[in-house]
């Protein structure tokens, strides 16, 4: 993709998600993702109903009358996002391709980060890190994520989220918010993301497009795997393979929603048909609620 081109679309996106994160999500982003814990700020004098453990003794000594220390809220955050760019991601049938929205939802999650004054950092996988981008601060700092995105092409075309999960658990040592943004057709990662979750605050964001669901009847097909780089002949108009791959499909539903369930990950499903504002807006709101 030649340079004017990639400025115009992350632009184009800068434009509509900066948007969205001042109007819509800033203030439900705040409240939803708390800072590391309560820090020091000053000493006041002691009120009737203080809690007497925040007394500061020193201070007490010196003026020969009782002051309590006053703690504030340690905002800042690091934000890791876990954005899946392997091969089964460049597929969707109605408005936008996978990999788009997970574009899009990204840039929203790190405007909305840096007015909060939050650092952000990236990993781009597949079956392996593709890339590390180190958590910072700053407008450049996201616009570059953002042109990464827009532009960024992977060694593979495969997908292992476990290797995503040990990565981050290794290479990020505070406690950070993650957010997988994935289609999650992947199995068998379940030790890993426990191990994450224990560590950091995890959040699951399934990017997935309305075909995905259900084959259609359009008789024989030759279907094209990204991943597999296979192509193989498909009979849609067989009742029984349409319901195979149903099947296959609400087992695969059911497998993700116990294991985010068992590991105490919060998630959103989001479909590229659909505005991911609600889906998004909600799961903020059920963090609220929590807190």
């Amino acid at each position: 993709m030649e340079t004017k081109e990639i400025f115009k679309k992350v632009r184009k996106i800068e434009i509509k998600t900066r948007g969205l994160s001042s109007q819509i999500f800033s203030g439900h982003y705040h409240s939803s993702f708390k800072g590391k814990g309560m820090a020091f700020s000053e000493v006041r004098e002691y009120q009737y109903g203080d809690d007497i453990r925040n007394i500061d003794w020193n201070v007490t000594a010196r003026f020969n009358h009782p002051f309590i220390k006053i703690f504030e809220e340690e905002r800042e955050l690091t934000v890791m996002l876990l954005i899946d760019v392997s091969g089964s991601n460049e597929f969707g049938t109605q408005k936008q391709l996978k990999e788009e929205q997970m574009t899009e939802i990204a840039a929203v999650l790190a405007f909305s980060a840096i007015q909060n004054n939050d650092k952000v950092g990236v990993i781009f996988f597949s079956n392996k890190i593709e890339k590390f981008i180190p958590p910072k601060k700053g407008t450049s700092h996201i616009l570059r994520i953002i042109r990464e995105l827009i532009d960024f092409h992977p060694e593979s075309q495969q997908t292992d989220i476990s290797e995503a999960l040990r990565y981050l658990t290794n290479a990020i040592k505070k406690r950070c918010t993650a957010f997988i943004i994935s289609d999650f057709m992947d199995q068998g990662f379940d030790n890993a993301l426990k191990i994450a979750r224990n560590k950091h605050d995890v959040v699951a964001l399934r990017v997935y497009d309305k075909r995905e669901e259900e084959l259609p009847n359009i008789g024989l097909t030759r279907v094209y795997s990204k991943e597999t780089g296979k192509r193989v002949w498909v009979d849609t108009s067989s009742r029984k393979t349409r319901e195979n791959y149903r099947l296959w499909w609400m087992e695969h539903q059911e497998y993700l929603k116990k294991l985010f369930l068992k590991s105490g990950v919060d998630t959103a499903h989001i479909r590229t048909d659909q505005d991911y504002v609600k889906p998004l807006v909600n799961l903020f709101k059920q963090r609220e609620a929590r807190f």
